[in-house]
């Protein structure tokens, strides 16, 4: 699988100022390095894909999208869902790409990146170990890494077409590959009530934004969360940044929540734009 970006194929441009001949490239968004051809038509791969400085060019127009090399031919990372009517793109970064929900990133990139956004709410939450219940599958990161050391991860996805993007991302490919992880998809609402009780040591509660899932912010799901938990279990929440006027709002209520729920102790971790909640 060959991705693109236009921070990919830059360097390719740069090189070929230089004339003719060999440059090293990545062919997955920074996953690995190869060697390719260049030449007066373009660039080729040794499996012999070849890309045609045209499309480089194009690509390298387009800094907000990725893009499947197949067949020698070039298809745009994004995907319609009718089942709620919204958008989802590919949207490179310096480091692991995040995905765009109808335009709005669900990974922190300001300052930071996705994958040190994964390693700030895991650090958060740490150690991880035992059974792990992540609420919200995405691009699969949290999944991925929390089954580096767990001994099996529950990750729940509400929108399939959010999973067609990941099956093209290539940083996500641990989440079909990795037998530790266990994917769901359905709503995290509904199906947290389906786990026993004491399921978790861990719970990665990282919901979209408070307007497109207020319930995942409701008494009543942390109650949930409280009684999947196994005794002295933690969960993290996202919120996001507590030094918005609304992040701050929100941190206050979420926390009054948890602890009518049950959790004896909420502590901010500020680093990962959220809290963690102990039984």
């Amino acid at each position: 699988m060959i991705v693109l970006s236009s921070l990919t194929v830059m360097p390719l441009l740069e090189a070929l100022q230089n004339g003719f001949g060999a440059a090293t490239f990545t062919p997955d968004l920074g996953v690995s390095l190869v060697e390719v051809a260049l030449s007066e038509a373009g660039i080729q791969f040794q499996s012999g894909e070849q890309i045609l400085w045209s499309v480089i060019e194009e690509i390298a127009e387009e800094e907000h999208a990725c893009f499947l090399l197949e067949n020698s031919t070039t298809q745009l990372i994004r995907r319609y869902s009718t089942a709620f009517d919204r958008y989802y793109s590919l949207y490179p970064t310096e480091s692991a790409p995040t995905m765009l929900i109808s335009g709005i990133p669900m990974h922190r990139i300001k300052g930071t990146n996705p994958y040190l956004d994964t390693l700030s709410k895991i650090k958060a939450v740490a150690p991880i170990g035992g059974n792990v219940l992540d609420t919200s599958t995405g691009l699969g990161y949290t999944a991925i890494e929390a089954a580096k050391t767990a001994t099996q991860v529950t990750t729940i996805e509400l929108d399939p077409t959010a999973l067609e993007i990941a099956r093209l991302n290539p940083w996500s490919q641990g989440l079909f590959n990795d037998s530790k992880i266990q994917q769901v998809i359905g709503d995290s609402f509904e199906e947290i009530e389906r786990f026993s009780e004491g399921s978790f040591s861990v719970i990665i509660h990282d919901p979209p934004m408070f307007s497109l899932a207020g319930d995942l912010y409701s008494i009543t799901f942390y109650q949930q969360a409280f009684r999947v938990l196994k005794r002295n279990g933690r969960l993290f929440h996202y919120i996001g940044d507590p030094e918005s006027k609304s992040g701050g709002r929100m941190t206050a209520g979420v926390i009054r929540r948890l602890k009518e729920a049950g959790f004896r102790q909420v502590t901010h971790k500020p680093q990962a734009f959220g809290v963690v909640a102990y039984k």
